[in-house]
């Protein structure tokens, strides 16, 4: 694997633990910035050789929003480099474990995701000596808290990374403002500390994002988001004719409603973009009359006709509906991932980049999208929960079936039963 040479910055974070350093006593450390910037991958390099050269037989934590995320961002990066540099890597995949070994020394690295607030206690009880906490910002505050816990050895330091997020997040208030105080050496990174960018992919980066969301992954400033979601999506334009034909897969992503409108959005892949091809919108206000479970999942039935609909995503609030499904036996369901901030910027950069297109014929969306705008209250980092049905549904699509489609398996089912979703 060819490496381009360090920046001073990256060098810094590559060493800044080692013998002889002036920054060696401090405590932890905080990379924050831009995307794309090479933190990620220093700083997981940093912290193994680090574990090396300070600890053998010890326990350590990789952590990230996910496990998926851990090994796509962190450790499937990173150990083709250790393997070249020396490192003897085995990955215990149903342990969700490296172990790894150099001259001798052997240390184990336990991979974690931090999703939500129950996710504490996957690591509540370990004796650790170190922790890398991967877009830290990303997680629950109990979480990162419990993991800086566990660290109980002499030695012991915490690696944080993220790019920002919003100027109350709880880590930029007590981590990043604090530093100085926690003890920790702060490094704040723009994609020019990166030299492996080159001037054509950095631009095409620039290019993803506008308003706050360029700020903070361009820029790497902690801002609040104002303004609409998605400025880019305001005129006619930024919508394109259904292709016609049949689709290679078509799916399905439902925000669910009985007083709030239902949104259901359906998906035909073909090229390797995913169409949101046509739409059911049914606003109770606004016909007069609510619709039960039963008559939603008519209407998803009329939606989909006879296309071989492969997954159907639900908002994982809507259990009853998700019930209803299932009972029916066609479709396999499967709850949505629903981080709404995390889930608008993924939705963002897959409408930049075309990994998905919205047709002209889904009035609903088209309608959401000039109106969907960021809560402007202080403090508080969400849209305005109003005009954003479709916004959920088509959010829900990209996070648990456009991004997150190896986090699951699915158990093949004859039609006239439902499937069964793993995590």
């Amino acid at each position: 694997m060819k490496l381009e040479p360090f920046s001073e910055k990256q060098l810094k974070l590559l060493s800044w633990w080692s013998e002889g350093s002036k920054f060696s006593g401090y405590d932890a450390i905080i990379c924050d910035g831009a995307v794309r910037s090479g933190k990620t991958f220093c700083m997981a390099i940093s912290f193994i050789l680090w574990a090396f050269y300070r600890f053998s037989g010890a326990s350590f934590a990789i952590c990230a929003k996910t496990i998926r995320s851990v090994r796509r961002n962190v450790t499937t990066p990173i150990a083709p480099v250790l393997k070249e540099m020396g490192f003897s890597v085995s990955e215990n995949i149903s342990s969700n474990y490296l172990q790894i070994a150099y001259r001798g020394r052997e240390n184990r690295f336990y991979l974690f995701g931090g999703k939500d607030e129950s996710s504490a206690a996957l690591i509540q009880g370990m004796t650790l000596s170190g922790v890398l906490l991967d877009e830290v910002a990303l997680m629950p505050r109990s979480f990162v808290e419990q993991a800086l816990a566990r660290c109980s050895k002499e030695g012991s330091k915490f690696w944080f990374n993220c790019n920002p997020e919003h100027p109350a997040h709880w880590f930029y208030v007590e981590w990043i403002k604090k530093a100085r105080e926690k003890n920790a050496l702060y490094l704040h990174f723009l994609m020019e500390d990166n030299p492996s960018l080159s001037d054509e992919v950095r631009k095409r980066y620039e290019n993803l994002y506008s308003g706050s969301f360029y700020r903070r992954f361009i820029k790497g400033e902690w801002t609040a988001v104002t303004g609409a979601v998605y400025p880019f999506m305001e005129s006619d334009d930024s919508f394109v004719k259904a292709p016609e034909g049949e689709f290679e897969d078509y799916a399905v992503s439902c925000d669910y409603g009985t007083v709030n409108p239902a949104s259901f959005g359906l998906w035909g892949l073909k090229s390797g973009v995913w169409y949101r091809i046509d739409e059911y919108y049914y606003d109770s206000k606004k016909e007069g009359m609510q619709r039960t479970d039963e008559e939603h999942y008519r209407g998803l039935e009329e939606l989909v006709g006879e296309r071989p609909v492969s997954r159907i995503t639900v908002d994982p609030s809507a259990a009853r509906f998700i019930q209803v499904i299932k009972r029916y036996g066609r479709f396999c369901v499967l709850p949505a991932e629903n981080s709404v901030t995390d889930g608008i910027r993924q939705v963002s950069t897959a409408l930049k980049e075309g990994r998905i297109k919205i047709c002209e014929n889904c009035l609903s969306a088209k309608r959401e999208f000039s109106l969907y705008r960021w809560d402007e209250k202080e403090g508080r980092e969400a849209p305005v929960k109003e005009n954003d049905h479709a916004m959920d549904d088509i959010r829900y699509f990209v996070t648990t079936i456009l991004e997150g489609g190896e986090d699951f398996f699915a158990f093949a089912a004859d039609r006239r039963k439902s499937c069964e979703a793993i995590f």
